[in-house]
């Protein structure tokens, strides 16, 4: 029976699940947003929002206590190998969630992909950073209506 064990296992082995969603939490911190199946991706706000919150502890931790702020980054990094990542979580994503209490990251539901039927999810955090796209290309677009008129 599985009573009471809130880890879901998507046939996976342990390591390999593990190694899977070390890998997911890098990816959307670096990039702020994947796309992965649906109940990959509900674990993955689970693991995720813990990992946040754990970084936002060092916000209110005052300087001179640098051994409690060195043990939530060594803590962290059981999860995430990349220390750019971890850097960009800690200086970046963290003060950004200050105020919010919970709930930093959000699930779009995509439909089903065409090759197995899996449920599709977009995974992104809430106070995403918008991308801006490069300019030159709306110059030269306006550039040619001008033209044409």
């Amino acid at each position: 029976m599985r009573n009471r064990n809130s880890v879901r296992q998507l046939n996976k082995s342990g390591s390999h699940r593990k190694a899977m969603f070390n890998n997911m939490v890098t990816s959307l911190f670096q990039h702020e947003r994947i796309i992965t199946t649906r109940q990959k991706g509900k674990e993955l706000k689970r693991i995720s929002e813990k990992i946040i919150t754990r970084a936002k502890k060092n916000l209110s931790i005052p300087d001179n206590e640098g051994e409690k702020k060195l043990h939530n980054k060594r803590q962290v990094m059981k999860f995430i190998k990349d220390r750019d990542v971890v850097a960009k979580l800690f200086n970046d994503i963290a003060p950004r969630f200050r105020e919010r209490k919970g709930g930093y990251t959000r699930i779009y539901l995509l439909g089903r992909r065409p090759g197995d039927s899996a449920e599709m999810a977009v995974v992104e955090l809430v106070d995403r950073k918008a991308v801006e796209k490069s300019s030159k290309g709306s110059e030269k677009d306006k550039k040619d209506k001008k033209k044409e008129k």
